[in-house]
């Protein structure tokens, strides 16, 4: 059974966003088997005693004609009994329970999966919906670049090499001396992207659910009121999601999480990065080699989707589709061969700062403490502390301007970064031996 839409209010919402999923305008529509939704349904029916069709819709996410459909099933095969209106008035709901057949159907569903929510969107259906809204779609400006980095003090010509990498939405190597500001480099792509995107609750594959959505990751656009309602709720829109991840990467994080109790997947952390941006940060320190972590990497980064498989042995492809940034303070050679680091299309070298640089972090952080520098006694320190044996570091003057507000603050007197109290500071907080 299938019913027509407004066809002139889905104009509408297509011209103001073509990359919105439609809700489904029939069972078939929703890329599920009926069985599957009708498990699904039973599973959520247990969560009380009774359901009404706006209930389950709901729960489900689907249409309520849709919902409709499925009681009519469900009744029909004796596993759902009417219990009369849920209100006084004649429009209102009926409530529905599960008879004795209906709640055997629902536990040996659960013994199945244990999968309860939003009915998952088929895999096609994700595939799809992750080319409408690729990452290689929105351009990335100079003036949106800067105002991205914000706070950070960086050469003119860094910056240019930035804007390109950035743009083309492929994978970048971040590498230099530590405390240079590359992980805060990594970490502005947040502000980058301005786009919403639209994540799926869960995706089905041969009748197995995989969680997508994950509240840690991704931040979902505040709502609206949108000019037609028709969307699919079995998406979120959601802001580009930037995931990072550290030393804490292995291999088996990068596959589907199999629970054996609940009988559900957990989606990878790069698959839940698609149309967004995905950080390796201490790229090199994992436990398992950077090599190995290339190679595994190799078919998605060359042409643009993965492989992953299911506890039965099904494998399936996926897009691979984000911004893949790598953070590391290793040598690019001693990262890998040849053949893996082509497969990271930029390499970007982050260098210490200058002198005039180091100055202009020093005293942008002075002003966030409220420490007064007096700038030849800065110039003096910087002159006697740093050459070429010991260049500078970004991060130097955070660490001496917080020896510097805590020291004086316990001693009660004056915030200044004068020699003497820069030459503790370092004392202080720097060990060279």
């Amino acid at each position: 059974m299938q019913y027509s839409l407004d066809h002139d209010r889905e104009d509408v919402a297509l011209a103001l966003d073509p990359r919105m999923p439609l809700a489904a305008t029939s069972l078939e529509e929703t890329g599920l088997e009926l069985s599957f939704m009708l498990r699904l349904a039973a599973k959520c029916a247990t969560e009380q005693d009774t359901v009404t069709p706006s209930h389950l819709a709901a729960r489900m996410k689907l249409p309520k004609v849709l919902i409709n459909l499925l009681i009519k099933e469900l009744v029909k095969l004796a596993l759902f009994e009417a219990r009369g209106l849920a209100g006084e008035d004649v429009r209102s709901d009926i409530r529905y329970a599960l008879s004795t057949k209906g709640l055997e159907y629902a536990h040996e569903a659960s013994r199945q999966s244990q999968y309860i929510g939003p009915a998952p969107v088929s895999l096609d259906a994700f595939c799809r919906q992750i080319g409408l809204q690729s990452i290689h779609d929105e351009r990335v400006t100079y003036a949106r670049l800067v105002e991205s980095l914000e706070g950070l003090v960086l050469s003119q010509s860094l910056v240019e090499k930035l804007g390109p990498a950035m743009n083309s939405g492929l994978s970048i190597l971040l590498y230099g001396p530590p405390g240079n500001g590359k992980t805060s480099i990594a970490e502005r792509t947040s502000r980058l992207f301005l786009q919403s995107i639209w994540v799926p609750y869960a995706i089905e594959v041969s009748g197995h659910v995989i969680s997508f959505y994950d509240e840690a990751v991704h931040r979902p656009v505040e709502a609206t009121e949108k000019p037609y309602p028709k969307v699919d709720q079995r998406w979120i829109e959601c802001r580009r999601p930037v995931i990072k991840t550290g030393g804490e990467l292995t291999l088996d994080l990068l596959d589907l999480t199999f629970s054996e109790g609940s009988t559900v997947y957990e989606a990878p952390m790069h698959l839940k990065a698609s149309g967004g941006v995905f950080i390796i940060d201490d790229f090199g320190r994992q436990q398992v080699a950077p090599q190995a972590l290339i190679n595994r990497w190799i078919v998605p980064l060359e042409r643009g989707y993965d492989f992953l498989t299911l506890h039965t042995g099904r494998k399936f492809k996926v897009p691979f589709d984000e911004l893949v940034v790598f953070s590391t303070n290793i040598a690019p050679k001693d990262l890998s061969d040849e053949a893996g680091l082509r497969r990271l299309k930029y390499k970007i070298y982050v260098n210490n700062p200058s002198q005039d640089d180091y100055i202009r972090i020093f005293q942008s952080y002075a002003d966030n403490v409220s420490v007064e520098v007096n700038h030849r006694d800065l110039e003096l320190f910087y002159g006697r502390r740093y050459n070429c044996n010991l260049p500078a570091s970004c991060y130097h003057p955070k660490y001496l301007l917080d020896f510097i507000e805590s020291y004086c603050d316990f001693n009660a007197v004056p915030k200044i970064a004068s020699l003497e109290m820069l030459e503790r500071a370092w004392d202080g907080v720097f060990t060279l031996n």
